[in-house]
Formats: C-alpha cells, structure tokens, sequence
C-alpha cells in the first residue's frame, strides 16, 4: 500500500538526493525553484548527479561552481543550461519533444528522482501537475522517488495534469508566485510585420500550433478577424486569451478533442495562469500525445508556426544551433511540421526575420558548419520574411533558391543571386 506523503522543509527534502543518480526538474514555469536551489546548496556533498529537463525559468545552472557535482543532460536548450550545454559540464539529447516520454518509459533515461512543482490538493486528494504536463506526465510515472513543491499559486490545469497526493513521496510546502515572461517584450516592428504575413495564410477554421516568442504572439494579435479557429499547440501563451474569450478560437472544427483547447505546457503572465486555473475548456496533456504527427494531422487545416535560426537556400532549416553551438534544441517543430502537412488543408509554416540583429543574413547559402538541419528540405513548406511569404514544396532547388531569394533583405539578395548561379549553372 502506498505510504501518505511526507511534508519536510526543502533542505530535508534535498537530503534525499544521493550522489551518482539522474534527477527530473519539472520544466517551463514549473520550475520547482526552492527544491533545485536546496539542492545546489548541498552540491558540497554530491556528485556526479545528472539533472534532466526540457526547460527550466526563474533560475541559472551555468555556474562553474556546479561542475563536478551536477552534469546538465539538456533535453531543450534554453538561457538557464545554454553555457552549461555547450561546455564539459553538460550536452543535449537531439530528440522530438514527442518522444521524449519515450525516453522514460522504456528505460533510456531511467530517473531515480523527479522533482516538481504542483498545485494544493483539491477535495479528493489529487494534485495538478499545473503549467507543464509534457514530460512530466511520464517521469512521475517512472521516477523512483517524488519530491513536489505545493503551491497555492500553480494553477489546478485539466486534461492529464491530475495525480494523487499520495503519489508524491515528500512534500515541500511554499507559496511563491510562478515565473513570468512577457514576449511583447521581445517583438519589434520587423516582428509584427511577420506576424501579419503569417496572419494572412491562416484560413478560417484552422487549428493553430503555435511556437515560443514574439513571431508566434505577433501573428495572434493579427487574427482577431479570422472565424471558428481550433488550437492544439504544444505551448500556450497569453496572446490566446483574447481570441478565446472573444469566440474567434472555439474548436469547432477540430476532429480531436473537438471543443476544448488542447496544449502540453504553458508560459506567460500571471494573467496566463490565472485565466487556465480549473478551466475546464483548456486541456493540458501528455506530450506524448500532442505532439504525435499522427493526431495533429486528424485535425483539419492545421497551421502549425515555427521559427529557426537560419535557412539554406534550397529549404534545409536550422533551428537548434548557431554552427556547432547548441543554442536551442529540436523541441516540436519536426512533430507539427509534418503533422500539418499531413493535414487537409494544412499549412507547415517557419517565420523568421530576414536577418538577424547584428545584420547577418538568415537566408544563406549553405548552413553554417556544424549546425544541425531540425527540418529537412523534404519536409519544408511555407517560409515567411517581413518581405513576404513562399511556398517552396514542388519546387526544385534552384526554384527554391529563387524564392527564398525574394523574401530575403534587398541588401542580401545580390550575393544570395551569385550563389544561386554559381551552385545551379549548367554546363
């Protein structure tokens, strides 16, 4: 019979990590903060602990002081882990977000403890796993030991969010408000420009998978127009509050899950995490079943919008790495670029601004050495600029190169010309 929970103060419950194990950190804006912190106090007395998350907010663990006692297995690479990353102190699992619970279940990453950060217990004795059920949902379920943050402030999510109490091994009561972010404060004109081009290609009944940041955000604030939109999207963010709340999302087109809001995690304001709190129209759920390629393309005319770093001129997409630096990771782009394109009427879309901050071109030639192709030539569709948008399936190399060529900065177009001769011209 399963033991009732223990409640212990944080630094109790970091006792319980021992040295040589793998340690789950419950990612995105259930990060449990006072649990990791209260571990990397006692790091004097660990070592070789391997800590696995896809993304974690409101604290660092780049820090050289960690080296020898902590090792960051990156499942997504995000600010907190990228200097980490990309030094002996840590690396990155290349795997779809879909299958990341795969790596659980069957044993590839076998997970002594998980550490999370849940809701209070409703009146039956359950539990929310809150804004992050993605992975979550499946290191609960093979992790050996369960540590949990209770916090009144984590949302109580449906859909697969829900687990017993007495699931969870030791308990650390706080009562701390969830990390924020706020991507309006990332978006500048040449983003809102995109985000109305992308605005453009979706169609009226469309179901809408949206990616992280300003783009994806932008190109909600230009559908306030559009009719009966669906959304089952991996993250979930502010700028779908507006769009639900006034009818224009209302899922009455979605095959799966018709009626309800389908997401795996969610990140943004409080405003966010107040509007989900025991709403039962959003579900939040394993992502493991979000993003299967095969569910995503039941839906109809899925749109799915994703970004990258840079693109090639023939279609090869970059979006995990600057050359061999890892800077982000594959995340679900692959999952619902080709669960889109499998959808009637689908539309696989990566948005990115023609060049980067330092004024670099992100329409190239040839992808920088050592940078990881996320989607394939075989698997783009749409690409859109602040200078427009193409569709580059059916389309040969050299009529791809053209294009993207089109879409590229003017200042950029002369050069991205050249090479298109130069690599094309028949002899």
């Amino acid at each position: 019979m399963k033991k009732n929970t223990q409640f212990v103060s944080a630094k109790e419950a970091a006792q319980l990590i021992e040295s040589n194990t793998r340690v789950f950190i419950h990612g995105s804006a259930a990060t449990p903060i006072q649990l990791v912190q209260a571990m990397i106090e006692r790091k004097d007395s660990l070592h070789n602990v391997e800590l696995v998350s896809i993304s974690t907010l409101g604290m660092d663990l780049n820090s050289k002081e960690l080296a020898g006692h902590f090792y960051i297995n990156s499942l997504f690479v995000s600010s907190p882990v990228r200097v980490a990353v990309n030094s002996n102190r840590g690396d990155y699992v290349p795997v779809f977000l879909s299958e990341i619970p795969k790596l659980f279940n069957e044993g590839f990453l076998p997970l002594d403890v998980a550490l999370l950060h849940v809701s209070t217990p409703d009146k039956h004795g359950y539990v929310s796993l809150g804004t992050s059920v993605d992975i979550a949902k499946a290191a609960v379920a093979n992790a050996k030991l369960i540590i949990a943050q209770i916090n009144p402030n984590m949302p109580r999510t449906h859909g697969d969010a829900f687990m017993p109490l007495n699931d969870i091994d030791y308990a650390v009561e706080v009562n701390e408000a969830l990390p924020e972010v706020n991507y309006d404060d990332k978006s500048d004109a040449i983003c809102a420009q995109i985000g109305m081009n992308v605005a453009n290609l979706v169609e009226d009944g469309a179901t809408l998978q949206m990616g992280i940041g300003a783009i994806p955000n932008n190109v909600l604030k230009n559908l306030g127009n559009h009719k009966d939109l669906g959304l089952h999207t991996e993250m979930f963010s502010d700028g779908v509050i507006p769009l639900i709340q006034n009818g224009i999302i209302n899922n009455k087109y979605k095959k799966i899950v018709p009626g309800y809001c389908v997401t795996g995690f969610m990140i943004g304001s409080k405003k966010l995490y107040d509007f989900v709190d025991d709403n039962p129209i959003v579900k939040c759920m394993d992502i493991s079943y979000v993003n299967d390629p095969r569910v995503i393309s039941m839906n109809p005319k899925v749109t799915a919008i994703n970004s990258a770093i840079e693109i090639d001129i023939t279609g090869q997409v970059c979006a995990d790495s600057i050359g061999t630096y890892q800077y982000s990771g594959i995340g679900g782009q692959m999952d619902f670029i080709r669960g889109a394109s499998l959808s009637v009427g689908g539309k696989p879309i990566i948005a990115l601004p023609s060049r980067t901050g330092k004024g670099i071109s992100r329409i190239v030639p040839a992808i920088k050495q050592g940078g990881g192709i996320v989607t394939t030539r075989g698997h783009i569709h749409w690409v859109v600029t602040e200078y427009g948008a193409v569709n580059l399936y059916g389309k040969n190399m050299e009529q791809r190169a053209k294009l993207l060529n089109a879409i590229a900065h003017p200042d950029d177009r002369e050069l991205l010309e050249k090479a298109t001769f130069e690599r094309f011209e028949k002899n």
